[in-house]
């Protein structure tokens, strides 16, 4: 979900940074944690605006190393208990924001409402938090994941990835013993080790302690990319 944390909704993302000039400090997920599982949402056309988004072309799941290295811990305590990782989302690029914000301005455009916003109206996706013009995920240490088992199988959490309304919310009373179990799990795993959730979205966690808590960044994540 293109989500601002830290109260950034007003800030201006700075100019567009090449691959290149991050290999440093952003690293693919796929390479950092080999039992990780990547369904990057935004780079098919399962997700709430029903088609590729911009900036997913190539499905390249990014994060800055401090977040990825946290996140390695996770995935390791996981280990433990025979689960893994699912990642819906991570490094999104600002274009991708920019195209979030175009289809919220289509009203004639509808089509994924009965599964993803059936209760809301487009308006209301800004007015009840869940589109901004900016987001975490833009600054590199935001990543949106849920828990499967070690065949791949999700953990039942209630509702689907990018569900807009309450029965998302981490805290709801509208989901089974077993699916609030399940996000119970997730959130504390991820509390652990250094991450912040928020409270509309049971899949969506920040690092406390990100890197870049103030750039928004526009490069292109790219298949090719490897660490250095």
């Amino acid at each position: 979900m293109p989500q601002p944390q830290n109260g950034n909704s007003s800030a201006n993302h700075q100019p567009p940074l090449s691959a290149h000039e991050l290999r440093p400090s952003f690293v693919r997920l796929d390479q950092h944690i080999p039992d990780i599982l990547i369904d990057l949402k935004y780079a098919g056309y399962d997700n709430f605006i029903g088609a590729v988004v911009d900036g997913y072309q190539q499905a390249c799941a990014l994060l800055s190393r401090p977040a990825a290295e946290a996140l390695a811990n996770v995935a390791a305590e996981l280990r433990q208990q025979n689960l893994r990782l699912k990642i819906f989302d991570a490094y999104r690029p600002q274009r991708a924001v920019d195209h979030f914000l175009r289809w919220a301005s289509r009203a004639e455009d509808f089509r994924t409402k009965d599964r993803f916003y059936p209760s809301l109206e487009k308006p209301q996706l800004f007015e009840q938090g869940y589109l901004f013009s900016h987001s975490s995920h833009s600054r590199g240490s935001t990543a949106d994941l849920t828990l499967t088992d070690n065949d791949g199988r999700e953990l039942d959490m209630g509702t689907i990835f990018d569900f807009f309304g309450p029965q998302s919310w981490p805290e709801s009373a509208d989901v089974s013993p077993v699916q609030r179990a399940n996000r119970d799990l997730l959130q504390s795993v991820m509390r652990r080790h250094g991450f912040t959730g928020v409270r509309e979205e049971w899949w969506h966690f920040t690092l406390a302690d990100e890197p870049y808590p103030d750039q928004y960044f526009d490069f292109l994540p790219t298949a090719e990319y490897t660490e250095e």
